[in-house]
């Protein structure tokens, strides 16, 4: 069932809203006994402005805590109690997988977005995606391939994400302004809005991101946007050949 958003209630004490309303802790109390449940939470997100901004502020964070405890511990390791982009952002990001449009960010793929039921993020993986010159000092989250088999042409793909931890402070975002990266002209990021940058563009994928993914090297692609979600695709080799890849990293 698709609810309409509604914007224009801030929940005063006129709202009719009111009538009947739980409070914070018990809407807490009830989203925690259904598991942090992401439906149940936009759905809520839907209701008015008010249930909204309690779930960017509250409800989004405990999710993300509870599906990848350990990945927002360390990035908020740095004493923040916020992520880059929002808790909301961060919450679809481990759900859904951004698929791509045609004439999109990935040229001819066209494959809808779609959520996913669980995907594992690594740390280490994350390591083979950065420059070597960064590996030292930045810290990159990222999943494992989203695979769409059989894709005609383009063969077996593979979509991925991550997130870096304090983008703004990060090597690769440094890197990115001093070689004069440009921003794609018409995309967005896909989990904030936020403005994309092309690692391919900016020469920057090395070699270790194809070992990494078990993919063919020329075939990757991806794009990290100003709040340091990273998204991307590539052409998975077969099984066998993979295997073999995996054994060269």
């Amino acid at each position: 069932m698709i609810i309409a958003k509604q914007y224009r209630c801030i929940h005063s004490a006129t709202c009719h809203c009111t009538k009947g309303h739980l409070s914070e802790e018990v809407l807490f109390l009830t989203v925690q006994h259904l598991n942090w449940n992401p439906n149940v939470i936009a759905t809520l997100s839907c209701v008015c402005k008010w249930f909204d901004d309690l779930a960017k502020r509250l409800l989004w964070k405990e999710f993300c805590r509870a599906r990848a405890p350990k990945m927002v511990c360390d990035l908020q390791s740095s004493g923040s109690h916020s992520v880059d982009g929002s808790w909301r952002a961060l919450g679809k990001l481990l759900i859904y997988c951004s698929g791509s449009s045609k004439g999109g960010l990935f040229n001819d793929v066209q494959i809808p977005g779609h959520f996913v039921h669980r995907t594992r993020f690594s740390r280490t993986s994350g390591r083979s995606f950065l420059p070597p010159q960064c590996r030292t000092d930045d810290i990159l989250y990222v999943s494992d391939p989203c695979e769409h088999l059989d894709q005609g042409e383009d063969g077996d793909l593979g979509f991925f994400r991550g997130i870096f931890k304090s983008f703004s402070m990060s090597k690769v975002r440094k890197l990115l302004i001093r070689k004069g990266t440009s921003f794609h002209p018409t995309e967005v990021c896909p989990y904030c809005k936020a403005k994309l940058w092309s690692m391919l563009q900016a020469k920057m994928i090395p070699q270790s991101a194809s070992c990494r993914l078990g993919a063919y090297e020329d075939s990757i692609e991806y794009y990290v946007c100003l709040n340091g979600h990273m998204l991307g695709v590539c052409t998975l080799l077969p099984l066998s050949d993979s295997e073999g890849a995996s054994e060269l990293q």
